[in-house]
């Protein structure tokens, strides 16, 4: 009994090491599974943590990939949705721009920023106001204009009048000028003729001379 007892000890022992000499040789035959899985699965994309437009982030809510309102209030400026929000409110915003069409909500959304602000800095008129005063400069603005375009023409007038005059000085300045010219020439013309006379008789007498002798 105590051989076969001996032996039921030694025997477990005795079979452990072939078992983890085979174990340790090959390790990947007890799980052969296992790398093939790890080996066809596809690797996951990386998570990109996109910041939300600035009117998300003032209304505390998740942004949305097809966010109506993040093309036209970005992150960088705040203040323009504020603005906005706090005379025309967000849900009367979204509805308006969904409304209209693409190609004019850039537009839209400049308008209601800058009405918004004509609407903090004047609340009782609000954009009506700042409309009128432009008006009003718009106004005084031409009528200098009109008053500068009739001194101009008063001015070229009294130009062309003080030509004129001038003209007219210089042509009776220069007559007496002429004046005295044409007398001269006539007295050389009157004393040419005097001598050419008095050579005449000189030649008439010259001739009748041999008849006297």
């Amino acid at each position: 009994m105590e051989c076969k007892d001996k032996l039921a000890l030694v025997c477990p022992f005795s079979s452990s090491p072939s078992s983890s000499s085979i174990s340790s040789q090959n390790p990947l035959q007890s799980s052969p599974s296992f790398p093939s899985s790890s080996q066809s699965s596809p690797p996951s994309p990386p998570h990109v943590v996109l910041s939300p437009c600035a009117a998300c982030k003032i209304l505390r809510r998740r942004c949305v990939e097809k966010c109506v309102l993040a093309p036209y209030f970005p992150p960088t400026e705040p203040y323009k949705f504020t603005i906005a929000h706090r005379v025309f409110g967000a849900s009367n915003i979204i509805k308006f721009l969904q409304d209209l069409p693409e190609s004019l909500r850039a537009d839209a959304v400049s308008s209601i920023v800058y009405e918004a602000n004509a609407r903090i800095r004047d609340p009782v008129y609000g954009c009506a106001g700042a409309i009128c005063h432009l008006q009003k400069q718009i106004g005084e603005l031409q009528a200098q204009l009109a008053r500068a375009q009739a001194e101009l023409v008063t001015m070229q007038c009294q130009q062309r009048n003080l030509i004129a005059l001038i003209c007219v000085e210089m042509g009776q300045s220069q007559e007496p000028i002429l004046q005295q010219q044409q007398l001269q020439q006539q007295q050389q013309q009157q004393q040419f003729t005097d001598t050419s006379c008095f050579l005449d008789d000189n030649s008439f007498g010259s001739s009748w001379e041999p008849l006297w002798t």
